[in-house]
């Protein structure tokens, strides 16, 4: 009989968090799921749960921090009670100090950190007391890089509890790139907030085609949305590139796909934003490897671990967008050099960076939780 997984999240309709549904969907457990932007009145303990998390979020806004986990604990004690699991995990750090006091029950607890809940000001100088108690009470904590895991163990964390492990990209859907027969075509994919640095990535663009010897062939497409797209688009237009620059928004994850395929090069100037907010291990980053095509990227957060440079692309540091633009330049005059980095990053995602890599890390640390327990 399969371990039976009881996982909250503060939301499953995030487009974002895509990462966390195919965590659910792959996950080789009986997995219950609550998340506190639900209220489906037809499970009372479920609305419930919606509701605490509502009421937590206002203690916090108004900085009553202990009385804010109480309510989410209280109501995640009685999930614990109704559906008995064998292990507890829940999604992002800020979410887990809502119903840390679950532990009483003696059920083992894994807290996953994802990016902004180890690294923005709003979280960590915000809830610092809060993370150490939470520390105190959890089995197993699940980072996304190195940085993550030490800033952790400074707040508390005890290094035997943690376990590095990528989300990963999905190997199922991402694959079919060719960038060496491709057009010298730029593809970002991603929030258009400040830690994804897209003005980086425009004005880097800017700056290539007065360095490529086919700058009149290069474009760059940016998929996403955001609050900085419109400041990114009107820089755009006072560029004179609104024929070189394409904002076809948020896409589905099959269309992304198709623009990867498209795409001679991803870029992504990922960099910290001015409240501390950092990357964990970009999942973009990872589809388009395991797609085929070489990354130009900065070396923050987990982007190092999964992009070698010069050999699966090219990392430069970050704010340099001059640096980005000259490896821009490179790779729209060598198509060839493209495709041979394309093709090794895809070698070394399919060996380390698929979801199923990530599934299994995980599915190895809740096993080894529940027998750990029994």
């Amino acid at each position: 009989m399969p371990a039976r997984v009881l996982v909250l999240a503060p939301t499953r309709r995030a487009r974002t968090e895509t990462f966390v549904r195919a965590n659910l969907a792959r996950l080789p457990f009986a997995v219950e799921a609550c998340f506190g932007d639900e209220v489906p009145w037809c499970e009372p303990l479920k609305a419930l749960y919606g509701l605490a998390v509502l009421t937590s979020k206002v203690c916090t806004r108004l900085g009553w921090l202990r009385l804010a986990t109480c309510p989410t604990s209280l109501v995640a004690l009685l999930l614990v009670c109704r559906h008995r699991p064998d292990v507890v995990m829940v999604e992002f750090g800020f979410h887990a100090v809502r119903v840390m006091e679950l532990a009483r029950t003696g059920v083992p607890l894994a807290v996953h950190f994802r990016g902004a809940d180890a690294s923005a000001d709003r979280y960590v100088k915000h809830l610092e007391q809060r993370y150490r108690r939470l520390f105190q009470l959890t089995s197993a904590v699940i980072v996304k890089n190195q940085t993550m895991r030490s800033r952790l163990i400074a707040l508390g964390a005890q290094p035997a509890q943690l376990v590095i492990s990528p989300s990963g990209a999905d190997e199922q859907r991402f694959q079919g790139a060719t960038p060496a027969s491709m057009p010298p075509r730029f593809l970002a994919v991603g929030r258009f907030v400040a830690k994804k640095g897209p003005m980086d990535t425009l004005e880097a663009f800017a700056s290539l085609l007065g360095l490529s010897d086919h700058a009149e062939a290069c474009r760059l497409v940016m998929v996403g949305d955001g609050p900085l797209l419109p400041e990114v688009r009107e820089r755009a237009r006072q560029l004179g590139l609104e024929q070189m620059v394409q904002f076809p928004g948020v896409l589905a994850p099959d269309a992304v796909v198709k623009e990867m395929r498209r795409a001679r090069v991803f870029v992504q100037h990922s960099r910290t934003a001015e409240d501390g907010d950092e990357e964990g291990c970009p999942v973009s980053v990872m589809e388009a490897q395991l797609c085929g095509l070489p990354v130009v990227a900065t070396r923050h957060g987990g982007i190092p671990d999964v992009v070698v440079d010069q050999q699966t692309g090219w990392l430069v540091g970050e704010g340099d967008r001059r640096a980005m633009a000259e490896a821009m330049a490179v790779l729209a005059d060598r198509p060839d050099l493209a495709g041979a980095w394309g093709a090794a990053g895809q070698r070394r995602a399919q060996a380390r960076f698929t979801v199923a890599h990530h599934v299994d890390q995980i599915t190895t640390l809740l096993n080894g939780l529940v027998d750990h327990r029994r």
